[in-house]
């Protein structure tokens, strides 16, 4: 054997691992989750038909493929209930988005110019909310802002409010929940770009007549592009299909599709409804991600 086949090989299968953990934990799953949003409802366990039987060969999967159907789909398109959840999930995760991103940056670039020493100090505090239950911490929120919760004692020991204000299950107390539990997604990428940026730059910047405003919006925010990118990806796409805490902190006026999600399944038992919700979601989810993809090429292209 050839050293060139020697050392090639381990290299070779690292290439292809990542692609395996993707057809094991992404493609098939989605395929069984594909196939049970063309099936139809029945009462039955498992509770939708057809059900394949490999056991039974070719002859019993023919007929079982035949009556698939795009019913539940149409059912989607036809019924107000889901658009207005999709819709309310976007409209919520772009929102939220837009104030993690004005809170975060400033935390990212006061963290990214700290002294090399205090840098790892700032990202604990930033990680520390990690150490406990996500559950936990939104159940917290539930007892600051109940009725006779932290947060109006405090309200009215202060003499700003004459009565308790109502704070739980409002769509205030919702943003302020998705806020809380996601900035640290929006503040560690954002860091990581702003600080690998060379102060030199900006000192070039300055001696070009360059003020420390001009040079923040010259240079700085635009190589920070993709941190920003990466920030609002992985906020964004994550709160569209969030559940816990609209289900916990916000009212039920109008859901958001996880939690229409989890009626379907759990409550209505109708799996393949809800399958053809996750599979248009995920499709809808696709769109920022190519996006995002598309111009980080473009910006590739543009440094050569």
């Amino acid at each position: 054997m050839s050293s060139r086949r020697t050392f090639t090989r381990p290299g070779r299968i690292a290439a292809i691992a990542p692609y395996l953990w993707l057809v094991l934990f992404f493609l098939v799953p989605f395929g069984f989750v594909l196939k049970i949003s063309l099936s139809q409802t029945a009462i039955a366990q498992p509770p939708y038909l057809p059900v394949f039987d490999l056991a039974q060969g070719w002859e019993a999967i023919k007929p079982a493929l035949a009556a698939l159907s795009l019913d539940n789909f149409r059912l989607l398109i036809s019924d107000n209930l889901y658009a207005l959840s999709y819709l309310r999930s976007l409209f919520v995760a772009a929102v939220s988005t837009s104030i993690l991103l004005v809170i975060g940056y400033p935390i990212a670039y006061g963290m990214a110019r700290l002294p090399r020493r205090w840098q790892a100090v700032a990202m604990m505090l930033v990680i520390v909310p990690f150490w406990t239950s996500f559950l936990i911490r939104i159940y917290a929120w539930i007892n600051i802002l109940q009725h006779d919760g932290l947060l109006n004692q405090v309200l009215l020991a202060l003499h700003l409010v004459s009565t308790p204000v109502v704070w739980l299950s409002t769509d205030s107390a919702m943003y302020l929940g998705i806020v809380y539990s996601y900035l640290p997604f929006m503040i560690l990428p954002l860091y990581a770009t702003l600080a690998k940026i060379d102060p030199a730059l900006l000192e070039a910047a300055g001696d070009l007549g360059s003020s420390p405003r001009q040079a923040f919006w010259q240079v700085t925010f635009p190589l920070s592009w993709p941190g920003i990118g990466a920030g609002v990806l992985l906020c964004f796409i994550p709160i569209v299909g969030e559940f816990v805490i609209p289900d916990l902190l916000a009212g039920s006026n109008s859901m958001m599709i996880g939690q229409t999600l989890w009626l379907e399944f759990f409550t209505n038992k109708d799996w393949p409804v809800a399958s053809a919700a996750a599979v248009v979601l995920l499709l809808l989810l696709l769109a920022p991600l190519t996006f995002y993809d598309q111009l980080q090429r473009r910006q590739l292209e543009g440094a050569r």
